[in-house]
């Protein structure tokens, strides 16, 4: 089926509005709320029976910060410069980060938390100053990614920016959502669930103006004033996809998401004329905390050396993972700070011993390898600091107390889970771009059909995709609203 129709084929519309925004997750929510704020009738499609999306199944640490710290961050005497956040970010997504989106994002985070809280978001003014993935003491404040973890607190100061609504611990997605949705509701905005989207429809000029569904068993044409918001996730779910873009991790992981998330906007997106960017990348969650003791063990790969400092943020352990050879990996760990990680149920143990020879033995790693890894990091443990790779000295000590174990991280016994972050090249605004970097009129997008601020696996933190989709989903909403007051 083609993924487009020519308006001239489209012998009537089934039903015409302002603007129609293609799935109703965080980003749609966003998207649809500012538009109906300016004035425009909105459409929202939904293709599950009800909306929420992959926000929905998060935690919901939006990743905020700058100009001068968030009010909940100033309430607790936390200051975030512009400056400082966007170095922090940069530093995180390098060479795949585009500095456009960066600024609008590190000019617009804080108040757009603002904004979350007038929705009826709540948010307790209380900090979690422990190492987890997610905070489950009620406290809506935490650190989520690698800003205390070398080389980051190198290039900027640290600061916490994981927001997560009160009390919520791992629900945070479903308060929030609930939360947008009542708000989505009460707006105005005419929600179709069970309708999927299956074709845009563009003019003789290109324009987007329009999309086909399938519901109740068969096709719609709908006809949008203004334009489209394509806000239909990413596409883990889709085989086909990720055996083309990532299909060593696709073989190993865990796939996480909806089940929408089937690249659906970005192959509509494509159709219609749009550049699909970073398609390769994806996060991998190694998360060999909490409990955080772990963070002391070391990790090791096939040829028994360390290749990473534990304290990173498990998606940045899972990039490294990856590297190694047949993404392999050990932690080595002694009595006293031995424990089972709390997230994986799936590690093994493959050696123990009373010295670290025995171990190395048992594991069937190079002679003296690990004997010589080891030592060397006990040396430099003793004497607090980790000259190779820079371990914070919170979590840096010798590990001596036998008997030593050696415990499988390799992706293939972990099957850790993954998504996808590659998406449709955007405008800050939501636009998007030809491989030229043209305007394809009509057509916007955000959440994880865009590539968003996190691009890569090596400085994600927790709430980055959650803020990303809501606060650039608002984005779209409020360009394509501008747009159409100009027309």
């Amino acid at each position: 089926m083609s993924r487009i129709i020519r308006r001239g084929d489209v012998a009537a519309f089934d039903a015409s509005t302002d603007a129609i925004v293609c799935g109703l997750g965080g980003a749609g929510a966003c998207a649809a709320l500012e538009m109906r704020a300016a004035g425009l009738d909105v459409m929202a499609l939904e293709g599950a029976s009800a909306g929420g999306g992959s926000t929905r199944l998060s935690a919901c640490e939006m990743y905020l910060g700058g100009s001068g710290g968030t009010s909940l961050q100033r309430d607790l005497g936390i200051e975030d410069s512009p400056e400082n956040f966007r170095r922090y970010l940069m530093a995180c997504f390098g060479e795949f980060a585009d500095p456009a989106r960066v600024d609008a994002f590190v000019a617009g985070a804080a108040a757009h938390f603002d904004w979350m809280e007038s929705q009826g978001v709540p948010y307790r003014r209380s900090l979690f100053t422990g190492r987890d993935v997610v905070a489950l003491t009620g406290d809506s404040l935490q650190y989520t990614g690698n800003e205390r973890a070398w080389p980051f607190r190198d290039l900027a100061t640290p600061v916490p920016r994981g927001h997560l609504p009160a009390d919520a611990g791992h629900d945070g997605g479903k308060v929030l959502m609930d939360t947008l949705l009542q708000r989505v509701e009460e707006a105005g905005v005419e929600v179709r669930c069970d309708h999927r989207v299956t074709a845009l429809i563009q003019d003789d000029s290109g324009r987007v103006c329009g999309v086909q569904v399938k519901a109740d068993n068969r096709l719609h044409c709908l006809e949008a004033r203004h334009g489209v918001i394509l806000c239909l996730g990413g596409f883990i779910m889709n085989e086909r996809l990720t055996r083309q873009h990532i299909p060593d991790l696709a073989a190993v992981c865990t796939r996480h998401g909806n089940p929408g998330d089937r690249g659906d906007g970005i192959l509509l997106g494509v159709a219609a004329g749009g550049n699909a960017i970073h398609m390769g990348q994806a996060f991998v969650g190694v998360a060999h905390y909490p409990p955080a003791q772990l963070t002391y063990g070391i990790f090791v790969n096939a040829q028994g050396q360390r290749f990473v400092n534990e304290d990173v943020y498990l998606a940045r352990l899972g990039a490294a993972v990856s590297r190694q050879t047949d993404m392999r990996a050990w932690m080595f760990i002694d009595n006293r700070y031995f424990a089972r990680p709390d997230y994986h149920d799936t590690t093994v143990i493959v050696a123990v011993g009373e010295t670290v020879a025995e171990v190395e033995a048992e594991a069937g790693l190079p002679e003296g390898s690990l004997q010589q890894t080891v030592a060397t990091y006990n040396r430099h443990a003793r004497a607090g600091h980790d000259p190779l790779f820079h371990k914070a000295d919170t979590w840096l000590a010798p590990l001596e107390s036998p008997p030593y174990a050696l415990v499988d991280y390799s992706l293939a016994q972990l099957r850790p889970t993954c998504f996808t972050l590659g998406g449709l090249d955007t405008l800050p605004g939501g636009e998007v771009l030809s491989p030229d970097r043209e305007v394809i009129p009509g057509l916007f997008a955000a959440g994880r059909t865009a590539a968003g601020i996190p691009r890569t696996g090596e400085g994600y933190a927790s709430g980055m995709s959650v803020a990303d989709a809501t606060f650039f989903g608002r984005q779209a909403g409020l360009r394509l609203a501008a747009l159409a007051r100009s027309a």
